[in-house]
This record gives structure tokens, C-alpha cells and sequence, in this order.
């Protein structure tokens, strides 16, 4: 397992973990990073429609250790037994959270991530109903802004996370922005 103030220390350095197909920890800061501004977050039009209908229920840490599993189920993954074991210890403390989308007593889909002051590290995703995990991204960031968090980072940019209004920024601007969100006090 990685030591919890390790990892802690990381985030707030601008680093994070993932497992190698050795299984193997690696550390990574790269350099653009994708982060999602808060203030220009985006929702697709069709997805906009979808949340209206109340088809999923947002809820918060109520089943963290399904959703990171969730995220880990997939055929290329850095999500390792070491990884799980770590993150959940996180999470025991109060630093990792997960954002989870239900249908009725199912879980459909949901993210996990890192908080540290007002910096909130997105670290994976998963569905098992279409548009699940994308409702559960809307429901973060909501959550964010109504706690007044500056960043969200997304460490990596996809097509996926593109459509939301995630950007690539220099990794010094980045470790600028970092710096200043992780010495605000927050609560997730």
C-alpha cells in the first residue's frame, strides 16, 4: 500500500500514481495538464435533457469501494490491487471520494478522486449504464462549486472530457494554480 501522506504530498506537488503492466508504482506529472475550469464547465445539450428527466440519483461516498472497482473493471487499466488497497485507506480518512450515479438500488456508474483543499484530482470514471458516469461528473462539479473549489484536474486530456470544457495547460501554470487551491480550506 502507499502511504497515505505520500500520496497526499504528491497531489499537492502535482504528482499522482498509477500501476504499471509489471505492477510496478510510477509517478506522473504531465506536462501539458488537462484540468476542467470550473467556471466554464459545459453540458452537452442532449445530456442537459437527461438530467432533467431524474433518470439517475446522485449520491456521494456511500459505495466508494464498488466505484473504484468499477473503474478498474476494463481490459487496459493502472488500477491495481495496490492502487484499490490505497485509495480506499484515502477515502477511510476523508481525502478520496466517489460521485456515484444510481437507478433505483443499482449503482449505473460514477467517478472517484482526490481532495485537497480546494484542488479536487479526478482520477477515474466508469458506466454501466449509458451516461452514467457523465451525470456523475455533472454532479461534482456542481458539488464543487457550491464549496468554492478553484481546480479540477483532470491530469490527462480525452475526447470525452473535451466535450465538458476540459483545456491542456503549461505545467507551470498549472503547479500556479495547484499551489494556490491546495491552501484554501475546504471541505468536500
Amino acid at each position: 500500500m502507499i502511504d497515505s501522506e505520500l500520496l497526499l504530498q504528491g497531489y499537492r506537488l502535482g504528482v499522482f500514481p498509477m500501476a504499471m503492466e509489471d505492477d510496478s508504482i510510477a509517478w506522473f506529472s504531465p506536462d501539458p495538464r488537462a484540468i476542467m475550469p470550473l467556471e466554464n464547465f459545459h453540458v452537452p445539450h442532449d445530456l442537459r435533457r437527461l438530467a432533467r428527466k431524474n433518470v439517475f440519483e446522485i449520491k456521494m461516498d456511500t459505495s466508494f469501494g464498488e466505484v473504484i472497482r468499477g473503474c478498474a473493471k476494463r481490459k487496459d487499466t493502472w488500477i491495481n490491487h495496490e492502487i484499490i488497497e490505497s485509495y480506499e485507506h484515502l477515502y477511510e480518512l476523508g481525502h478520496a471520494h466517489s460521485v456515484e450515479a444510481w437507478t433505483g438500488n443499482k449503482l449505473a456508474g460514477g467517478l472517484y478522486g482526490v481532495a485537497v483543499g480546494g484542488a479536487f484530482f479526478g482520477e477515474s470514471m466508469f458506466h454501466q449504464v449509458r451516461d452514467a458516469s457523465k451525470i456523475a461528473l455533472v454532479g461534482l462539479v456542481e458539488h464543487l462549486r457550491a464549496r468554492k473549489f478553484t481546480l479540477l484536474d483532470t491530469q490527462w486530456i480525452t475526447p470525452h472530457l473535451e466535450q465538458f470544457g476540459a483545456i491542456e495547460i503549461p505545467r507551470g501554470q498549472y503547479l500556479k494554480l495547484l499551489g494556490r487551491a491546495v491552501d484554501l480550506v475546504r471541505k468536500f
